[in-house]
């Protein structure tokens, strides 16, 4: 689950000494190794079900997150901000509990290939975006991408008799959410503090109904159980804050291209570990995405040059 970079005007990446790209590639690899190895911990939480571990996911995390924000001194950013940008907030709040939960129930419902799938085309759901939404216009090389990923849901509608929408709710639910959080001022510390504010304590009082009826798993299954349920929220946070410590070391060309190691390792894990099924129109499906995203990638870093 890669976040878009979230930087502020004078916020340039750290890449004057090579001990600074040095630490800066550590920290963003290991923010994408730990997302791309996340499908082997979200099955662990069972028997709770999708809906009380996004529920516990996002507690956690807003309680980790004021903690983190106390000791970084960082509460002096959400001072001030506008109903808009509460606004937008919201609404990205929104977007990434839709995403985490279909995340979830795809990682403990055999069906980790097609998230994979969702988080290969996010970048080519931001670009169609930027020209639906923000009237860029693309080159033709990005319009060869996108028919080669549009290709792919039609093969993969095709080939299962009904879409994607594992793959597409992923794609799109994140691509929007990367484009509100592109007009959110605010980096990844106090930004992802905001949106717990507004969906965690909603969250918390969820978990507390769930243990006043008896529905709810946190206790009665043991301790382990109950901190494999607290550590949703550390699972959450560190690959986010790795994330944010590589993107002020890297240049983004440098994260775009490192960024798919996660869905690279989700495929290995639903194809190798969890022994997902693979026909023919599914491995052509997972070409074209992959054909797509290597001329969005080879396009991206030459415009840059």
């Amino acid at each position: 689950m890669t976040p878009p970079v979230s930087r502020s005007a004078t916020d340039e990446p750290e890449t004057d000494t090579a001990a600074g790209a040095g630490r800066g590639y550590a920290a963003a690899v290991g923010a994408y190794v730990l997302w791309g190895l996340s499908p082997a911990f979200w099955p662990l939480l069972a028997p709770a079900d999708a809906v009380e571990s996004v529920a516990h996911r996002v507690a956690w995390t807003f309680l980790g997150m004021l903690l983190v924000i106390t000791v970084a001194r960082r509460w002096v950013d959400l001072r001030g901000l506008s109903w808009r940008t509460w606004a937008l907030i919201t609404a990205g709040s929104v977007l990434i509990a839709v995403n985490w939960g279909t995340y979830i129930w795809s990682t403990t419902h055999g069906h980790v290939v097609d998230a994979a799938l969702g988080y290969y085309g996010t970048p080519l759901v931001s670009v169609l975006l930027a020209v639906v939404v923000l009237r860029e216009r693309l080159r033709p090389v990005q319009w060869l991408a996108i028919g080669l990923a549009t290709a792919a849901v039609v093969v993969l509608t095709v080939g299962t008799g009904q879409l994607p929408w594992i793959t597409l709710t992923l794609a799109v639910s994140f691509g929007l959410y990367g484009l509100v959080k592109k007009r959110v001022p605010l980096e990844p510390i106090p930004g992802l503090t905001a949106e717990g504010f507004l969906l965690g304590p909603l969250a918390i009082v969820f978990l507390v109904g769930l243990q006043i009826t008896g529905a709810g798993t946190f206790t009665g299954f043991g301790a382990g159980h109950a901190l494999l349920l607290v550590a949703a929220g550390p699972v959450t946070a560190i690959p986010l804050l790795l994330f944010a410590a590589g993107a002020r070391r890297l240049p983004l060309a440098t994260l775009g291209v490192l960024q798919y190691i996660n869905p690279t390792l989700q495929f290995l894990w639903g194809v190798v570990v969890a022994g997902e099924p693979m026909p023919v129109s599914r491995w052509v499906g997972v070409g074209l995405v992959w054909a797509a995203l290597a001329l969005f990638t080879a396009d991206a870093l030459r415009a840059r040059e």
